[in-house]
Formats: C-alpha cells, structure tokens, sequence
C-alpha cells in the first residue's frame, strides 16, 4: 500500500488537472476572459480579470475532484467497459463543470480558423490543419474526396469557388453528400459518430495514464524501500483512496 500510495502522489494530479479535465478547459476558458476583455470595464483589464479566471478554474478543479472522488476508475485501456465508465465519468465532469466535450471543441475551433476565409479550398485545406494538429485520422479518405469534389465543382464554374457563391456552394455541397452516402455517412447519426469520438478519445487517456502509472512505478520501484515490494497491478488502484 505504501508502494501504491507513493505512485499516486504523482499519478492522482495528472488525472485531477493535466490528463483529464483540466488540459482541455484552460485554453477555451482563458481564450474567453480574453474574448470579453475588450468589453470590461477598465478595473478589470488587469488584477480583477486574472483573479476571475484564477477563480473561474479553481471552481471547474473542484467540481471536477468531487466527482472524482465518488466514481470508481478501473485503469484498463482494453477493457471496453472500463473505456465506457471512464468515458461516461469524464461526461459527468464536462457537463457539471461547464467543459466543452471534444466535438465542442473542434467545432468551436472550426468557428474560429475559418470565420474569415473567403473561398472552399483554403476552408478545407483549414479544416485539414485542424485535424492533424488534434491528431485525428482520416481514415476513411474523405478529404480527399472532397478535394477532388472541389476540383469537379470548380473546373465547372471555370473559377475558385467562394463561399458565398449560393450555386457554386449548392453544388459542392451535393458532392459531398454522395460522399457521404459512398463512405455510409448519415447526418441523422451524428450523435452516434461523437459518442465514438469520446469512446476513443477515453481509451487514449487510459492508455496514457497506464502508462504513466506504470512509469511511476516503476521509478518508485529503484528505491531502496521499495525494492523488496511487489509492483500492484494498475487496474487494481482505486483512485479515491488518493483524492
């Protein structure tokens, strides 16, 4: 137990803050203190403003230790119930700390980087910066697809297609969908294609706080009080017991 408690004083913060909730809130939520500066009142463009979002964050920490403290977590990448529990948890802690999911966020993003572009293919080519820089993978194709979809559409108007062009867009926009019906995309399951996206996001954080624990034990493990104890195996911890 003590092996076990030593580990966790290092592993516990990194489910708390950086791995799990607070990572993925700091930016959205720094980026929108900072959105509404310019609005604010002078006395809070300083002292008032950093002391706000230092409360703002502090407040999403707790909420989110709190639930953390009541749900079992079973570190175990490759079993898909404990992936699921873990997705679901990590819901909980979005939805009562007022984070965005993973969908939120990329649309968020994509609201952001594009607002301004005026033509398709810079907006497609953007759209394909933003998911290698999230470290999503296309493996069905489609960007492709859609880039020759572009293609078609823009050796037919004889010109670039600007996104306000009504016709151009309407075009394109029925590409799309026969891409959509070759690669089985329906729109209607849109819910069911984010539930996946959380469900891989979760086994990736398992895998990554696995091998974390791992690392941290073993590292514990070099030490002289600890050389003659037994490594536990890390989907025995309970992190409630460290909270």
């Amino acid at each position: 137990m003590a092996f076990a408690a030593r580990f966790f004083s290092r592993s516990t913060g990194k489910i708390c803050s950086g791995q799990a909730i607070l990572r993925s809130s700091h930016g959205a939520l720094v980026r929108s203190f900072a959105k509404e500066a310019g609005s604010a009142p002078p006395a809070l463009k300083s002292d008032e403003l950093l002391k706000g979002i230092f409360l703002e964050v502090k407040k999403k920490f707790e909420t989110a230790v709190e639930i953390l403290k009541k749900e079992k977590i079973t570190i175990d990448p490759e079993d898909s119930s404990a992936v699921s529990q873990y997705a679901k948890i990590m819901k909980t802690v979005r939805e009562k700390a007022g984070l965005f999911s993973e969908s939120q966020k990329i649309k968020k993003t994509i609201e952001a980087k594009t607002s301004g572009i005026p033509d398709a293919r810079s907006y497609l080519l953007a759209l394909q910066d933003i998911r290698i820089k999230r470290g999503l993978v296309d493996d069905l194709g489609a960007e492709n697809m859609m880039l020759e979809a572009l293609d078609k559409v823009e050796k037919e108007l004889k010109k670039p297609l600007l996104r306000n062009d009504k016709k151009g867009m309407a075009l394109l926009k029925a590409e799309f969908d026969k891409i959509n019906r070759k690669l089985g995309i329906h729109p209607e399951e849109l819910p069911k294609y984010e539930e996946q996206l959380e469900l891989k996001i979760a086994k990736a954080q398992l895998e990554e706080l696995k091998k974390d624990a791992v690392e941290a034990m073993e590292t514990q493990k070099k030490r002289d009080e600890f050389k003659n104890e037994e490594m536990p195996d890390v989907k025995t911890l309970d992190i409630r017991n460290f909270l």
